[in-house]
Order: C-alpha cells, then sequence, then structure tokens
C-alpha cells in the first residue's frame, strides 16, 4: 500500500452542528482498514484487499436523488424523474436530524478535492460514519499533499450517514434513504445507504452542473486513455457497457475511468483519484490491470469469500454489481498527472439487449449527436436498486443519472468540441450478438478490444464500409484479428427476417424515445437518427 504522512492537523465539526464527536481526521488507508475491521464492519481477503458489505442498498437508488430547488437551480436544472426537486426548508430540517445524528459519534472526515486540472480543482470536506466509508472517499477523490491540508478550506461538504434513515412523511424523502445536493449551501446529504456509489456521484452530479454553467467546460460520464503519441481516446457508456475494462489498455496510458471534463484549452482531465470497477465474473486473463489492483488499499463491495479469504467472483448472491474501489496509482499504466490533450477518438459503448446493433460503426456528425442524445444502452442487473435483469434504455448523455442540465445543453458542448478537434466517433456494441438476451451470446471480448485498436491505430481509416438498412450506420466489411461475419449483426442471426423484425422494433424505439428532444435538434442531428424501421 502506498506511503501515507499522517497529518498533525484536528479539526472540529462544530460548525457543522456535529456535537461531541470522536473525530479521525485523514486517517491512512491502512488505519482506516485497521479500523473496518476492529469494528466487526469488515473482513480482510486472502490477496490484502479490504472486503465490506454495503447492506440493503447494493446499488444506486435514483428514485431517490434530490436536487433543491432554489434561485440557483430553479431555472437550470432538468427537472424530472431523473432530477426530482427537494424543498429547501426540508433540506435544512433534514440535515439538522443528520447532523444530530451523527453527533456523539466516532466520525471519519476527510479533505480531499475533484478535477486533476488545477485550474477546475474543487475542494472537498468528506464527514463519514463509517471507516471504510472513508477509506472509499480516500480511493476516490484526489489526495491533497501535507502542505495543502494547512490553509485546506472545503468548497463542497459530503455529509454520510448510512446508519440513519428519514421518515419520509416528515422529512419530505420518498422512503428511509436520500441523496440531496443542496447548490446553495454546497452540501451533499446522503443517509439510509451504505452504497458508496452515492458518494462519488453526488459530487459528480454537482461538477455536472458547475463546470458547464460556471466554467464553460463539458462535463462526460466516461473513460479516457491516452497513446504513445499523445492522443487521447475517449470511452461514454454506463455501468456494464466495458467503459472501466477497455480503457484499461496496456498499450494506453489510462487518464480515469468514470468522469472527465473537456475545457475551452482543449484539455481532457479526471475528476477522481480511483476507480470504481465492476467485478462480477472478474478473471485476471480478461481484465489483469483491475484484478491485479486488487492488494491493500482496495475495497471489494458486497463480493462472496469462502473460509480462507478467496473472493469467489462468480458469485452474485448479494447482487450483480459487485464492485471494487482502489487509488488510481494501483493500475501500473497512468497519466501523471490525470489530464490529456484534444481527443482523436470517441468510442459510445451501449450493450444492445435485442443484438441489432453492429459492434463497431463510424458515425457522422449528425449521427454521433443523435446517440450521444439518445444514450442507448441496457440497464444490468443489480446497478440500479430493483433491476433483475438487463433492460433495454435510453439515458441521454450516457449518463442521464448524474446530469442536472437538459440533454441538449451537453449534446450542443459536445458537438461544437467533436467538430473543433476533428475526431472519429465510433459506436461499439459490447452487448448481444446473433440474437437478443436469452437468444444470442454477448460480444466476446477480445473481439471488442481488436476492434478498438484498429481505430485507434488508424487502420479502418481506409477500410470498406457497408450501410445499416434501418439505422444507417457505416460497418466495416473487414477488420484485423475480428471475423468477418461478425462485423455485420444481421449475418449472425439464423432467420434474418427475426432480425429484420427486432431491429424495425428497435428503430421505433430510438424514434419514439428522440420525439421529446425534436423540438430541439436540427436537421443535421434528426439526419442522424434510424434511416428506416
Amino acid at each position: 500500500m502506498l506511503a501515507h504522512t499522517q497529518t498533525t492537523k484536528t479539526i472540529s465539526l462544530e460548525n457543522y452542528g456535529i456535537r461531541n464527536a470522536t473525530v479521525h481526521y485523514q486517517l491512512s488507508p491502512e488505519e482506516l482498514h485497521y479500523d473496518t475491521l476492529e469494528h466487526g464492519l469488515g473482513t480482510e481477503t486472502n490477496s490484502g484487499a479490504l472486503a465490506i458489505n454495503t447492506g440493503a442498498f447494493t446499488g444506486r437508488s435514483p428514485k431517490d436523488r434530490f436536487i433543491v430547488k432554489d434561485e440557483i437551480t430553479r431555472d437550470k436544472v432538468w427537472w424530472g424523474d431523473i432530477n426530482i426537486p427537494f424543498d429547501a426548508a426540508k433540506f435544512d430540517k433534514l440535515y439538522d436530524k443528520v447532523a444530530n445524528y451523527l453527533s456523539d459519534k466516532e466520525i471519519y472526515t476527510r479533505d480531499a478535492y475533484a478535477c486533476a486540472e488545477e485550474k477546475y480543482r474543487l475542494n472537498i470536506r468528506v464527514v463519514n460514519e463509517y471507516p471504510w466509508s472513508n477509506m472509499f472517499a480516500y480511493n476516490m477523490f484526489l489526495r491533497p499533499e501535507e502542505k495543502e491540508l494547512e490553509n485546506f478550506k472545503e468548497e463542497w461538504l459530503i455529509l454520510n450517514a448510512p446508519g440513519f434513515e428519514a421518515n419520509p412523511e416528515v422529512d419530505g424523502t420518498r422512503q428511509e434513504n436520500f441523496a440531496i445536493l443542496n447548490f446553495s449551501k454546497k452540501i451533499a446529504l446522503i443517509g439510509g445507504t451504505g452504497y458508496t456509489g452515492e458518494i462519488k456521484k453526488g459530487i459528480f452530479s454537482a461538477l455536472n452542473f458547475i463546470l458547464p454553467v460556471d466554467k464553460n467546460t463539458l462535463p462526460m460520464h466516461c473513460s479516457a486513455n491516452v497513446g504513445e503519441d499523445g492522443d487521447t481516446a475517449i470511452f461514454f457508456g454506463l455501468s456494464g457497457t466495458g467503459k472501466t475494462t477497455l480503457s484499461a489498455d496496456p498499450d494506453r496510458k489510462l487518464i480515469g475511468d468514470d468522469e472527465h471534463g473537456w475545457t475551452k484549452e482543449n484539455t481532457i482531465f479526471n475528476f477522481e483519484g480511483g476507480c470504481y470497477a465492476k467485478v462480477i465474473n472478474l478473471t485476471e486473463e480478461n481484465e489483469p490491470d483491475i484484478y491485479r489492483a486488487i492488494k491493500p488499499g482496495a475495497i471489494l463491495e458486497n463480493v462472496i469469500l469462502d473460509d480462507d479469504g478467496n473472493v469467489d467472483f462468480s458469485d452474485t448472491s448479494i447482487t450483480q454489481n459487485t464492485r471494487v474501489s482502489y487509488p488510481i496509482h494501483h493500475i501500473d499504466n497512468i497519466k501523471v498527472p490525470s489530464v490529456g490533450e484534444n481527443p482523436k477518438n470517441i468510442f459510445f459503448l451501449t450493450a444492445d439487449a435485442f443484438g441489432v446493433l453492429p459492434p463497431i460503426s463510424k458515425l457522422t456528425p449528425g449521427q454521433a449527436a443523435y446517440h450521444f442524445i439518445s444514450g442507448y444502452t441496457a440497464k444490468v442487473a443489480g446497478t440500479e436498486a430493483g433491476i433483475d435483469e438487463p433492460v433495454p434504455s435510453f439515458s441521454a448523455c450516457f449518463g442521464a443519472p448524474f446530469m442536472p442540465l437538459h440533454p441538449t445543453r451537453y449534446a450542443e458542448m459536445l458537438s461544437a468540441k467533436m467538430k473543433e478537434a476533428g475526431v472519429n466517433v465510433w459506436l461499439i456494441n459490447t452487448g448481444w450478438t446473433g440474437g437478443p438476451y436469452g437468444t444470442g451470446s454477448r460480444m466476446k471480448l477480445k473481439y471488442t478490444r481488436a476492434m478498438i485498436s484498429a481505430a485507434l491505430n488508424g487502420e479502418l481509416k481506409d477500410a470498406e464500409f457497408s450501410t445499416h438498412n434501418m439505422f444507417g450506420l457505416q460497418m466495416p466489411l473487414n477488420c484485423p484479428n475480428v471475423p468477418a461475419e461478425v462485423l455485420n449483426p444481421r449475418n449472425t442471426w439464423k432467420d434474418t427476417a427475426a432480425y429484420d423484425k427486432k431491429a424495425g422494433e428497435l428503430a421505433n424505439s430510438f424514434k419514439k424515445n428522440f420525439e421529446k428532444f425534436e423540438a430541439y435538434a436540427n436537421d443535421e442531428i434528426m439526419a442522424g437518427g434510424p434511416t428506416s424501421s
């Protein structure tokens, strides 16, 4: 584990309304690991990693995510099922309840920051009920140097109390758990859920508002890496589409695996200081970087161990959304600092549960904007409460759950950036081939890697393409290290008539979903949709 110099600074939480707490400030990962074991809140695996159980919630709970509606947010936030308004007065009362709950307790506090580009840095103070939640914050946020802590002043506060349960009738929540952003007070308030992903997603949702509104910077739910020649690649995609896996490329340096900003100076910077990867069916052969990162300092969530401390990555008896968090320096091949130059290639990753979309296709600018706004994928089992099997879904900008503004705001910024940088944009289907979910099979990872490598290396620059009969997508006829018959999805189905029927259904789903965006979309974007159905 990376050595950590303990700060001598101490802090009080009285000004946050937390009284008489025993405050553990800026503990090292080693100390937090030890405290977790001492309190009976976790187990050590045979690799030296910490294994914990997040409790009733093993994934995000989107219906319990709120934004306080006030002068800052009222006219800017895209209100609806994703961004649910919360009353400011009720927030204040609930905050006081949480602060009172944390009083007289043993509390773990950490100063950290988000955004690797100094100019865009956001200082954060995290207050956690549990030591392993604080260790997660160490892993996932960027870590200040000792000297930076002396005069550290947070801009945002995260209050995280998994053991506190709200009273919906009184507190204004839907149920006992909640994650609420208050932009006026710059507070992320989380209670009733131990799922650590709420901690990182809270602050990153805040940045997805702050960066475009105040900093003229495009926030992106994406991973990014950089090649030897300095070419940056960006990977958009929701959980389960392969974003983390595919950006961990031994031939390229990782910038980050989940959240980035694209600045007006045309740099790409990582929001985070770590990685939060799914570990379902994890093997060293398929995902060596992630597998080897699971060592002292890493936190495994909701995995099953045998009596000897060995992890069974195939066991999903708790959840399919088994996870690991680790600081980015657990990956050997990383970019330091986590900043890259203008990208040359952008990949939209989708897990098509229908088995319709090609495994790789090249997009025109209009198609790129259309598919970005659409954000088609399948919700993968376990990543959200109540999802037990993959469900075809549209998530605007490949990250609607974390985007407070209207999707067209982000799409317009992306479109302008794409044209300015002259990037190639590719749609990659990491989902099903040879039939829909339940009939076909998942696209082989080695084929997907080969297709992405070919795009990155310029090997598809002069390739011949055919046009998809319903979606108008440009599909290469050949790709190094990929069987030609895989490249056209229609050829992988035994019954081509059944394929055409399913493709028509999906094309109609795209069109129906896009109806709510038509008023904002120009002719070029509208022409990027399905050509027939």
